[in-house]
């Protein structure tokens, strides 16, 4: 699925992409050093994602869809089990039997909370939210997706102003931390 359009197509992409790179890491041996790589664009992604949701979708859903605080605030909650999974995913070997079990329960998560979004959230915001507004966070979703630290902060305010405050901090501590270490470049 292509990226852009509406905020739901733009997300429903993201949500494939992950689907696509659990894939990748399982259909690998254990020994393949290139799962470790695979889990690493994974934990970007994720974080990536997350960060534009938690900026841009969740105040809209919370604005526009009757009882949005409450399907916000469930979201939230996923995304924090989630990056709790990833920050300790992230110090996983692929060879330790812990990396594949935390990714089976990550996978698990993530699913559920992409089933949810997409059989739940997403038709209750495009029913609730004008087709313009929808584009214009598709926009907006994308440009933070740009913006967002590659790492999992599980600490960090996940909501406003707190998060947009501190974002860009701990944005610019991890790009820098990659371009020192590498991490993120294609492969």
């Amino acid at each position: 699925m292509a990226h852009g359009g509406n905020v739901i197509e733009e997300l429903t992409a993201d949500h494939r992409e992950v689907d696509a790179l659990f894939e990748k890491i399982e259909g690998l041996p254990t020994a393949d050093g290139k799962r470790r790589e695979l889990a690493d664009r994974l934990t970007m992604e994720l974080v990536r994602h997350s960060v534009a949701e938690e900026e841009y979708l969740y105040p809209a859903v919370r604005r526009y869809v009757d009882g949005g605080d409450d399907l916000a605030d469930k979201e939230l909650d996923d995304h924090a089990e989630v990056e709790r999974m990833l920050k300790e995913l992230e110090s996983c070997r692929p060879v330790d039997d812990r990396f594949d079990t935390l990714l089976g329960r990550l996978r698990t998560s993530v699913t559920s909370h992409v089933e949810d979004e997409e059989n739940r959230l997403f038709p209750l915001l495009a029913d609730a939210c004008p087709a313009t507004a929808l584009d214009e966070l598709g926009e907006r979703i994308r440009s933070a997706k740009k913006a967002a630290p590659p790492l999992p902060h599980p600490s960090a305010p996940d909501n406003p102003p707190a998060n947009k405050i501190l974002a860009p901090g701990a944005s610019m501590v991890d790009h820098l931390r990659d371009l020192l270490t590498g991490r993120g470049r294609p492969g």
